[in-house]
């Protein structure tokens, strides 16, 4: 995935109210405040003064210019925009980077199943069968090298995996990908302190079948792309 144009550089004053975040630009020292796509904590990443890199829209119909997209953490650049992972997961799929993932005939986004609620990849193969891939980004590190998930208490997240095991129940594939969005981490495990009702929701998936992969990605300032697979520890 390449960013449509150069990002802006900055520093970070403070994030709040989940999806707002001031950033000091570099380039003459306004204070902005950008949009920030991520409803999670963020816990690790919004230390004041961290470089981060904004995208900026021309669309004059957006209330706000520019956009959070990476932060440096811990000496590596962390993609924290929680609107790309399904695309990133969707060109590795298409790459074949994901083997397991791999011999479809056809790949869409956002199809609905389950109680109200949309799948974020169906694949569907020649012959009628139905994979569904659940997509959930990852970027908390609080050991090094390990990337956790939740970083903050989901209820939506166990409702998707109490939806993906229905899903296997009634005779599908259902596969539940989690997108580390850092370089630094080869290894995937759960936040179970965090959040032990998912974690208890993620062991029942996981017997009733659920698949489980987590994929980690090379993070630029021109683009993010999933490329390596990281070793489950769950």
């Amino acid at each position: 995935m390449k960013f449509a144009a150069p990002l802006v550089s900055g520093r970070l004053v403070k994030r709040y109210k989940r999806f707002l975040a001031d950033v000091i630009l570099d380039e003459d020292g306004t204070m902005i405040t950008a949009h920030c796509a991520n409803p999670g904590s963020m816990l690790g990443l919004k230390e004041l003064g961290s470089p981060v890199w904004l995208s900026a829209s021309d669309n004059p119909k957006r209330k706000l210019k520019y956009s959070w997209e990476v932060i440096e953490a811990d000496g590596a650049l962390v993609g924290i925009n929680t609107a790309h992972p399904n695309r990133l997961v969707e060109e590795a799929i298409e790459a074949g980077r994901i083997v397991e993932l791999c011999g479809y005939a056809t790949l869409r986004r956002e199809v609905k199943y389950g109680k109200n609620s949309r799948i974020d990849i169906l694949l569907e193969g020649d012959n009628g069968e139905r994979t569904y891939v659940e997509v959930k980004n990852a970027h908390l590190m609080r050991s090094p090298g390990l990337a956790e998930f939740p970083d903050s208490v989901t209820a939506r997240g166990a409702k998707h995996l109490a939806e993906l095991a229905q899903m296997v129940a009634e005779g599908h594939r259902a596969v539940m990908v989690f997108l580390v969005q850092r370089p630094d981490c080869a290894r995937f495990s759960l936040a179970s302190d965090i959040d032990p009702v998912y974690a208890e929701a993620f062991a029942v998936a996981v017997k009733a079948g659920v698949e489980v992969y987590a994929i980690g990605c090379d993070v630029r300032l021109d683009g993010i792309d999933a490329v390596r697979p990281v070793k489950l520890e769950v």
